[in-house]
């Protein structure tokens, strides 16, 4: 999480400390001029700046949430230049004012005591603000790239922690820095962060159609370097760079970062003659009370004290409210929609092209589920499962020209469909024809018949096993046990039906108290680390004959088990999940040396699955299986060449960079797998 919190940390740190010396030298000059009486003006100026931060941070967030696709990228790509252009000022600025930062403060305190308190509260919020919306909207902008809100959130968190920390020690003069030296440093850190968000934000204008040049790119190293390694993710975490990147991209990271690091730097240079700034806590030990007045003008009778406080952190948040419900209600497709049999679909009219988010509230009395449909074909745009009574939930769906309709199925009860509204004027969007536990029969029929053949095979191969160890000839037994084992986990869609046969057979001693000695610890993983640590026949044959037992037990059960037809789907995402989690990293190594083996059979029942399941993809969507085709092919390669005359090549013994793009083409297959589960998911819609 470090990669995409450090960015946000740096901003954090460097904008806190900004604001925080203001802070200080604002109250270190009220106390030596004995107006302590005043604080409350200052804290009252930082408190609304805080306000107005947070709530410009939560207009962000709400307004981009209520735009449409494209607009999202255009809304995100223009406030990332934006915040590149605030973050390069703010870098520059800093290291021109450090010097003189406390003079200048200290003179803007003079004037507003002699003007009163409205002045004093103007100075401290307008010294903190500034900080305070820079910090929101380059935190909103490092969300945005991240994806996701912990990373960055904790990261600033952190950094403003930290600052407030050197803030009270130089307050305090328990704390001595070189401010000068500390801005330079985190000037250099900011500038190359921001040459980062300004590639993300030029990506967002490509992908928003607002500039061209989204299909022509400076390097495509995906087929080279895993994406989801820890190397790749750190350096997009921090540094905004990608595996792919567009020639614009590439254009304005080099040109940002050489100009502006340039002018930086060489400012810096200029400016080293300079004398050093004192911190902070210098601008406290000097006598101020010469520089204020010794007066402050008297308070206004009539007036509470707390009116100006509370208005002050008020009107941000009324404001910053206003603005997102006007934005709010601006949204054409936001509006409830009721879900039930007596009220299916009423408040919906024709909505608006492009992304929407409706509000679906069950107004019946049994837990629903509901679809957007194509009335006409009966293809889903969206759906919301287990709508319980009473409670109200967003479904978000892209709009295009078309017919929509709703469909609400109550659990128990009869399905209705609204009536139908027509959108036109925008382009076609696909919709997900639905699948009925019937259109699966076929595929699990047929699956079973796959499954049932090889646990034929398999009651011969583990009886040949048996009888190897029994014998005493462990050398064969090594050769039989590995094509016993494979033909095993060539069935790997059928895992979810073994029960509890399937621990016996094939399970892990994970979670046991003796590890690999435990009793409990059976099957082809304890025959295997018993053969590959020179342990005795003798030892061994119970084991063999467990085995041997447990899959004649599961050959017999198989045709009576019950094996769902939504389960077919999940199975070829979630054969090779395990493979990535288990094979790939060796933890079920137990001395053979033949995971990749292992691996290569959990790939043979993956491909065995996705050709019984085609006919249903191709109807649906024909790309998945094109890429997850190639993506088989790529990784089957990659586990191929790991097979030497001599035998398998052991997880660890593979080379840094076969290992690398072997689990960087394993990752991408999954990904490439991912929609299989949702485009064959058994729905009521039909």
């Amino acid at each position: 999480m470090w990669d995409e919190a450090f960015p946000s940390f740096l901003i954090g740190l460097r904008e806190g400390l900004e604001a925080g010396l203001i802070v200080s030298i604002l109250v270190a000059t009220l106390v030596r001029a004995d107006q302590r009486a005043r604080l409350p003006q200052v804290w009252t100026g930082v408190a609304a700046a805080v306000a107005l931060s947070l709530s410009f941070g939560a207009v962000l967030t709400f307004t981009a949430a209520n735009l449409s696709g494209h607009a999202q990228e255009a809304f995100g790509g223009v406030l990332s230049l934006i915040a590149v252009g605030f973050v390069t000022a703010m870098v520059f600025w800093m290291r021109r004012s450090a010097r003189t930062l406390s003079a200048e403060i200290k003179e803007k305190v003079r004037a507003s005591l002699a003007m009163g308190a409205g002045a004093l509260v103007l100075t401290s919020f307008l010294a903190v603000a500034r900080e305070g919306l820079e910090t929101s909207l380059f935190l909103w902008t490092n969300v945005r790239t991240a994806g996701e809100s912990t990373g960055p959130l904790i990261g600033a968190a952190l950094g403003l922690l930290l600052s407030a920390g050197l803030c009270w020690g130089l307050y305090r003069r328990a704390l001595r820095m070189n401010l000068t030296r500390f801005f330079t440093i985190t000037g250099i850190g900011l500038i190359v962060v921001a040459a980062g968000v300004l590639g993300y934000g030029l990506r967002d204008l490509q992908e928003s159609g607002l500039i061209g040049g989204g299909t022509s790119y400076a390097f495509d190293l995906g087929g080279h370097l895993d994406a989801s390694s820890w190397y790749a993710t750190l350096v997009q975490g921090t540094l905004n760079l990608t595996v792919t990147m567009t020639v614009l991209q590439v254009v304005g990271y080099v040109a940002y970062l050489g100009i502006v690091m340039t002018l930086f730097v060489e400012g810096v240079r200029g400016g080293t003659s300079a004398p050093a700034a004192a911190p902070a806590a210098a601008a406290a030990q000097k006598p101020a009370g010469a520089d204020a007045e010794s007066e402050a003008p008297p308070a206004r009778a009539g007036r509470p004290r707390w009116v100006l406080p509370t208005a002050a952190v008020a009107v941000p948040v009324v404001l910053a409210g206003a603005v997102i419900a006007i934005s709010d209600g601006k949204q054409g497709g936001s509006a409830t929609v009721a879900v039930s049999e007596q009220e299916c679909g009423k408040g919906f009219a024709a909505p608006r092209p492009g992304q929407q988010v409706f509000q679906m509230r069950n107004t019946g009395d049994k837990v629903a589920e509901v679809y957007l449909v194509d009335p006409g074909t009966g293809s889903v745009y969206g759906e919301i499962e287990g709508l319980a009574p009473g409670t109200t939930r967003a479904l978000t769906a892209t709009i295009g020209s078309g017919d929509y309709a709703w469909r609400c199925v109550p659990t128990g009860g009869k399905p209705v469909t609204s009536a139908a509204v027509h959108v036109s004027g925008a382009a076609v969007v696909k919709a997900v024809k639905p699948v009925a536990e019937d259109d699966l029969k076929a595929p699990l029929d047929s699956y079973k018949e796959y499954v049932g053949q090889g646990l034929a095979t398999l009651v011969t191969q583990s009886r040949k096993l048996q009888a190897d160890v029994r014998s005493g000839d462990l050398a064969t037994a090594k050769a039989d046990w590995l094509a016993a084992h494979l033909q095993y986990a060539s069935l790997g869609a059928a895992y979810g039906t073994f029960a509890d046969l399937d621990g016996k057979i094939d399970g892990r001693p994970d979670g046991l108290a003796d590890k690999e000695m435990d009793p409990g610890f059976t099957g082809f993983l304890r025959l295997e680390y018993g053969l590959w640590h020179g342990r005795s026949a003798e030892e061994l044959t119970p084991v063999a004959d467990d085995l041997a037992q447990n899959v004649d037990q599961l050959a017999h059960d198989f045709p009576g088990q019950d094996f769902a037809p939504g389960d077919l789907p999940l199975r070829a995402h979630e054969i090779l999940e395990n493979t990535l989690q288990f094979e790939l990293t060796g933890d079920t190594d137990m001395g053979s040396g033949t995971n990749l083996a292992t691996a290569q059979a959990n790939l043979a029942g993956t491909q065995e699955l996705l050709t019984l399941l085609q006919p249903l993809l191709d109807e649906r969507d024909p790309q998945v299986l094109v890429k997850a085709n190639a993506g088989m092919k790529r990784v089957g390669d990659l586990l191929a060449a790991a097979h030497r005359p001599e035998g398998w090549t052991p997880v660890d013994r593979l080379p840094a960079d076969a290992r690398r793009q072997l689990n960087g083409a394993t990752g991408e297959l999954l990904e490439d797998l991912a929609p299989v589960p949702a485009l064959l998911e058994i729905r009521k819609a039909a």
